[in-house]
C-alpha cells in the first residue's frame, strides 16, 4: 500500500539522474506526482523552488530538494522502510563511496557520449572505457543478488538507469560480463523497477 503525501518530483523522463529518484520512490512505494520536465523547458514552478532548475527536484510541503544523491538519500530517511542504505556507519560509508565512483567514473562516460556537443573521437573513447570498465567489474555480481550486497541499496538505484541505457549509449556487453548481464536481467524485472519507468524509457529497450 503507498503512502500518501504531498509530494512532487520534477523529473526528465530521460534523464538517469531522474530515474535514479524514481527507482527509490518506486521501491518505497511512495506515490508523489512525477511532473515531466524535458531538458530546456522549465517551467516557472521549477524556478521558484530551484535557483538552478536541475533535475531531479524534489518538493515536500515546504521542502525543495535538488542534486539526486541529496534526494534519494532523504527520501530513504523520510520513508525508512525498506532501507536503502546499510545501518552501521563504515558499511554506510562504503556504500556512499561507492555512489561516489559510479558519479566519476561511469556517470561522467555516460553524461558525456549522450551530449550532443561531445565530439566523435570522444564519444568513441568513452565508449570504448565504459564498455571496458563495466566487463572488468562484472565478477563482482557474481556472489551477491545486488551489487555487494544482499539487498537493494541506493547503489543499485544508481547503476540500474546506466545500465538500462547502454542501447541508446552505443553499448554491447558481451560474454565475459554474463554475472552483470545476470543481475540486469534480474533487476529489470522487478516489479518496482518497471513502474519507475518514465514512457520515454521504456522506448529506449
Amino acid at each position: 500500500m503507498g503512502v500518501t503525501n504531498r509530494l512532487a518530483c520534477y523529473s526528465d523522463p530521460a534523464d538517469h539522474y531522474s530515474h535514479r529518484v524514481r527507482i527509490v520512490l518506486a521501491e518505497k512505494g511512495v506515490s508523489a506526482e512525477i511532473i515531466s520536465v524535458e531538458k530546456g523547458r522549465c517551467p516557472p514552478s521549477l524556478l521558484e523552488v530551484n535557483p538552478y532548475a536541475s533535475l531531479p527536484t524534489l518538493v515536500d510541503r515546504d521542502l525543495a530538494l535538488y542534486e539526486s544523491t541529496v534526494v534519494m538519500e532523504y527520501l530513504d530517511e523520510r520513508y525508512p522502510h525498506p532501507p536503502l542504505l546499510p545501518v552501521y556507519p563504515v558499511a554506510r560509508a562504503n556504500s556512499r563511496l561507492l555512489i561516489h565512483r559510479i558519479q566519476r567514473d561511469w556517470c561522467a562516460q555516460v553524461d558525456l557520449i549522450l551530449d550532443s556537443r561531445s565530439k566523435e573521437p570522444a564519444r568513441v573513447q568513452a565508449r570504448k572505457e565504459l564498455r571496458e570498465s563495466l566487463t572488468g567489474v562484472s565478477p563482482l555480481f557474481a556472489d551477491k543478488p545486488f551489487f555487494l550486497s544482499d539487498e537493494l541499496s541506493l547503489v543499485d538505484c544508481c547503476l540500474l538507469p546506466l545500465l538500462w541505457r547502454l542501447p541508446v549509449l552505443g553499448i554491447e556487453l558481451a560474454k565475459p560480463a554474463k554475472p552483470l548481464l545476470d543481475y540486469m536481467d534480474r533487476q529489470f524485472a522487478r516489479e518496482t523497477f518497471q513502474v519507475s519507468l518514465s514512457a520515454v524509457e521504456r522506448d529506449m529497450r
